[in-house]
């Protein structure tokens, strides 16, 4: 395993174009977390927004990705939610992706609860895991760069505001959520699925998000299920890139090998097709 960057150095290599792909944990176990941190991610963002992890076990599986020497994430209940933010970051996770940001006022505060003062409003306390290798002083006095401030474009009102979200001083991350963007949109209600992830509507709205985060030399970051897409989104200036999630994964996977018995049963005269399902 390579030496582990630090946050300064990782922030560094997204804003230079070099290219860092990662997973969304939405389990809530410890053994598949760690598993994935070895799995050869650079990041993994373990999600509280939408997975059932209280914090005793947000703190195992923030430790499990340490194990595998990848970068963690933790997404957050959103910009009120400054417990969940000062517990994901005293527990050690490298940065925070903190949803549903609206208007620039929201970002400010985001950016607020993740700095220590006096550029924020982080509490400072010792001993805990942040502070186990580098001591309070060490931990505390670098934070400030280290620590990856991400905020979610998901909204309507999100892209209308863009440009000023986009000026914070802080904001080092902005990442696109199409489900929700889409939704907010009304392009759910305008589109057969899935042709809302290439409408107009959205590519203008992307286009927006990547102007305002060049202006500001803000990292891109967006959220897809597989890798179709991936090679697209290189090309506009996304270098934070989710593959998925973890039960995306499984799924799939599982998915695959189901198909495969129903063609090797096909092909030795035997009969046997999946369980029906609503998911594939």
């Amino acid at each position: 395993m390579s030496d582990v960057l630090t946050g300064a150095q990782f922030k560094e290599q997204l804003r230079s174009g070099q290219p860092k792909f990662g997973l969304f944990v939405n389990s809530h176990s410890t053994t598949l977390t760690e598993q994935l941190a070895h799995s050869g991610y650079d990041w993994l963002l373990i999600d509280t927004q939408h997975g059932p992890m209280d914090n005793e076990r947000l703190s195992g599986m923030l430790a499990a990705i340490t194990s595998g020497g990848a970068k963690s994430m933790v997404r957050v209940g959103g910009v009120h939610d400054r417990s969940g933010i000062q517990q994901a970051l005293d527990m050690g996770a490298d940065g925070v992706l903190v949803p549903y940001i609206n208007t620039a006022d929201e970002a400010r505060e985001a950016v607020s609860c993740c700095l220590y003062p006096t550029a924020g409003t982080r509490s400072v306390y010792f001993p805990q895991r942040s502070t186990n290798k580098a001591g309070l002083l060490g931990y505390v006095g670098n934070a400030n760069k280290n620590i990856t401030v991400a905020l979610q474009v998901e909204t309507a009102s999100c892209i209308e505001n863009i440009a000023e979200i986009a000026a914070v001083p802080g904001v080092d991350l902005l990442f696109l959520g199409q489900n929700d963007l889409c939704m907010s949109m009304g392009l759910y209600e305008k589109y057969e699925f899935p042709h809302m992830y290439t409408s107009p509507e959205l590519g203008a709205a992307t286009d927006a998000l990547i102007a305002a985060a060049k202006a500001n030399g803000k990292i891109l970051g967006l959220f897809l299920f597989g890798t179709a897409r991936v090679g697209e989104f290189l090309d506009k200036g996304f270098t934070f890139i989710s593959i998925g999630n973890d039960l995306h994964h499984v799924l799939t996977q599982a998915t695959a090998y189901v198909q495969d018995m129903e063609k090797i049963a096909a092909e030795k005269g035997k009969t046997w097709t999946k369980r029906p399902t609503a998911l594939m």
